[in-house]
């Protein structure tokens, strides 16, 4: 018997068989991987089925769990970021003497649209005129990257940097477009962006090439060069990672007071701090934590979970919020309510990075804690649904039944890594703790005509509940 059949036999040991043959009940892991499962009962809180749950894995962004828990627990349901602007002094006969003041404070939703109603708010109290400077507050040389970040996502959206400066999401629109008379392409991009890119990119309109591909290299002062090749002709969509935050806002708030009606007579700059004396004139504030929770784990959003694990470092240690500090009040936050973390590695609150190790048991404790406790349960309603909602709604095997509407649960996907942690539900309830994490998932290997082993495990587990 091959090493092979004795893991599939050991499999079929651990989730007993129920209205079917034995050779229906075999479910093979990936040959590439390593896997690992955890379920747990929740009307019993005994284990049903367990393999390898001390073994240490990337969860991708089954973290984003950790971090709805702890964020919870440190900053409370109804935390908001806040956006204020400050001055020397009062508006007076239309005019303030001296500086005004914004203070950016790393909120991951804040827009353009938002700086624009504060502006707005001044000048519903008559502000006309600015005789000093505009100054940008924010946290100056921070770290915008979490360690063990890969480096060829940085450029990309989904990884944009976490800055205590924060606008539109740190991230820009463009298109790539085909030139009618040769291969060339250009760039155009979507909007008044205060950004450069440069294309030195073809497009291989007859597919041709034995390899295209689009590289996007960064440099200083938000400039891009777009290089390589797309197959095909037409135009492509570009997603954009802003690589200076800073100066992406300075250049932003540039163009918004520019044409929003109030003049300057000094220069607008970046700041550490606003003086303590300064007046509060306009403020803006995020929506509920419960809010940015549940799009956090509805859309998977990075940039909500990494800046929420600085805000909460800097609330816990009373210092500027950093990756590292963050990390720690995780850590210290879950093993003070019973999560054993002493083998674990927390470096992100996003699970981008992958110096990030996590066990299917402590997953599967932050899941109990979810259930068990009155004050995290609305996170079980912000969790992505089988088949409906969030990142389930099309994951091959989810949109169909038996798994449609019965699981609820995070996913953790990037290459080599196929995660999930949640939940099974029935009409009355939640009927299990679920962990399935996969490493070394061949990205070769994506057959959609073949059912995953997450489908797999799971399939036979609802089988096991709907015929005990």
């Amino acid at each position: 018997m091959t090493l092979r059949h004795l893991v599939s036999t050991a499999l079929i040991m651990a989730i007993p068989y129920t209205g079917v043959t034995a050779e229906q009940s075999l479910i093979v892991p990936p040959s590439t991987a390593l896997t690992t499962f955890k379920v747990i009962a929740t009307n019993t809180g005994g284990v049903t089925h367990s393999q390898n749950a001390d073994k240490l894995f990337i969860p991708a962004s089954t973290m984003k769990l950790l971090t709805a828990v702890s964020v919870t627990k440190v900053l409370g349901k109804h935390f908001r970021y806040q956006t204020n602007i400050y001055a020397d002094n009062s508006i007076h006969q239309g005019q303030i003497k001296g500086d005004i003041y914004i203070t950016f404070s790393g909120d991951p939703t804040l827009t353009t649209g938002d700086i624009q109603t504060l502006l707005q708010q001044l000048k519903e109290q008559g502000l006309k005129n600015i005789t000093g400077n505009v100054y940008l507050v924010g946290e100056q040389d921070e770290i915008q990257h979490a360690p063990g970040r890969v480096w060829d996502d940085l450029g990309i959206c989904y990884a944009a940097p976490v800055s205590s400066y924060i606008l539109n999401k740190n991230c820009i629109q463009a298109r790539f477009l085909p030139k009618l008379a040769d291969d060339a392409g250009v760039v155009e991009l979507l909007g008044n962006e205060p950004v450069t890119i440069e294309s030195q990119a073809i497009f291989d309109k007859s597919a041709e090439r034995a390899i295209c591909n689009l590289t996007l290299a960064r440099f200083e002062k938000n400039r891009y060069r777009l290089m390589g090749c797309y197959a095909g002709n037409k135009a492509l969509t570009l997603s954009v990672a802003i690589t200076d935050p800073s100066l992406y806002a300075k250049d932003k708030l540039t163009q918004i007071i520019k044409y929003n009606g109030i003049s300057i007579n000094g220069s607008i700059s970046l700041a550490q701090q606003r003086p303590s004396n300064a007046l509060l004139v306009a403020q803006h504030q995020s929506a509920p934590l419960t809010t940015l929770v549940a799009t956090m784990l509805l859309k998977s959003d990075n940039l909500i979970a990494d800046s929420l694990l600085k805000r909460m470092g800097q609330h816990l240690f009373g210092s500027a919020g950093t990756f590292a500090n963050g990390s720690a009040a995780m850590t210290q936050i879950l093993s003070q309510q019973g999560v054993e973390l002493s083998s674990a590695n927390i470096v992100d609150g996003s699970g981008l990075s992958r110096y990030n190790l996590l066990s299917a048991n402590q997953l599967a404790q932050v899941l109990g804690l979810i259930e068990q406790e009155p004050h995290y349960r609305y996170i079980i309603e912000a969790l992505p649904i089988a088949g409906k909602t969030g990142t389930l709604k099309y994951r091959h095997g989810y949109a169909q039944e038996p798994l449609k509407d019965r699981i609820v649960a995070k996913t953790g996907s990037m290459l080599g890594v196929a995660n999930i942690a949640g939940f099974i539900k029935q009409e009355d309830g939640l009927t299990s703790i679920v962990v399935i994490l996969q490493n070394g998932v061949s990205p070769t290997a994506d057959d959609t005509n073949v059912q995953s082993y997450d489908v797999a495990i799971l399939k036979q587990l609802l089988n096991n509940v709907d015929h005990p």
